[in-house]
């Protein structure tokens, strides 16, 4: 190799070595920052009395500015009233650990593909589901709740202090109000699930049975799910009971012995009405099986 192209080759690897450099540095840097960042989070909750405020938003705020909006259950603890320095302390002591010894594995591939096939078990089912309208709902309210209290607590003047029972009535107000309005809301709902299935006003258990296979036979197998829970509903609490009830199908079910038993026909029920999801064959099949013990007492009554 002659000297200008030896020299070429020298160049051209300090070049690389140069590009690759600050972005090694950066990379490494910002991990420094991140560990920097919740190591001074947990001394601040670790040195923080109970109920201290200040010290929770100081701790919060030194979290998110080194960690982003990484750790939202960290940053929950936080900001409750108050403070839940316990739970926060112990999350964050757990991501320290992880980042100071991080899990290896000299096959990542084969790791990856054995996470997936465990987190592909029916068991696993519900991690993968949308969270119901009912769940929705309530974490609405929730958050809407912790946001009134903060809003509350920020008022409050260094010269006057708004006592913890004032601030407590007034929250549980506003959930009596939010309570009226959603049971209002909610009846007639049951009617009017059902009602896109084509039934109109009460029926027998055993009619409610006869319009699931009509409709299980034409492939809608949602409006078929509709029906069963139909039967199995009006099987535990009347006739009536897709007429104007304010009871929700999860509430009538609870009346059954078994009422856990009714999970394959309840949840599918609950992802289609709420979250707009599909019902496939085997699904429905698993809930008829279900729904067939309180079949076989309603015909045979008929």
């Amino acid at each position: 190799m002659n000297r200008r192209l030896f020299g070429g080759v020298l160049l051209a690897a300090a070049i690389a070595i140069a590009v690759s450099l600050p972005i090694s540095v950066a990379a490494d840097s910002t991990a420094t920052l991140y560990r920097q960042a919740v190591a001074d989070a947990l001394s601040i909750v670790k040195g923080s009395q109970p109920g201290d405020v200040a010290a929770a938003r100081h701790a919060a705020q030194v979290l998110i500015d080194g960690t982003g909006n990484t750790q939202p259950e960290v940053l929950s603890d936080l900001r409750e009233s108050p403070p839940n320095f316990a739970d926060a302390a112990f999350r964050l002591q757990a991501v320290l650990d992880a980042i100071d010894n991080p899990a290896t594995t000299s096959d990542p591939a084969n790791a990856q593909s054995r996470l997936r096939q465990v987190m592909s078990m029916h068991r696993y089912d519900d991690l993968h589901k949308q969270p119901s309208f009912f769940e929705r709902l309530a974490q609405w309210i929730q958050d809407r709740i912790n946001d009134f209290l903060k809003a509350m607590a920020g008022g409050i003047g260094p010269g006057g202090v708004v006592p913890a029972w004032v601030v407590y009535a007034i929250a549980l107000a506003v959930m009596s109000v939010v309570a009226v309005v959603v049971f209002r809301s909610a009846r007639g709902r049951l009617a009017g699930e059902f009602a896109a299935s084509g039934a109109a006003g009460p029926q027998a258990p055993a009619d409610y049975f006869a319009e699931a296979d009509r409709l299980a036979a034409r492939g809608d197998h949602v409006g078929a799910i509709r029906a069963l829970c139909a039967a199995v509903a009006a099987t535990l609490a009347g006739e009536r009971t897709w007429e104007g009830s304010p009871l929700t199908v999860r509430e009538i079910f609870r009346r059954a012995q078994d009422s856990a038993s009714l999970n394959p026909l309840l949840r599918p029920f609950e992802a289609a009405v709420y979250g707009g999801r599909d019902v496939d064959q085997q699904t429905y099949q698993q809930a008829a099986a279900v729904a067939a013990r309180f079949r076989a007492p309603v015909e045979k009554a008929a």
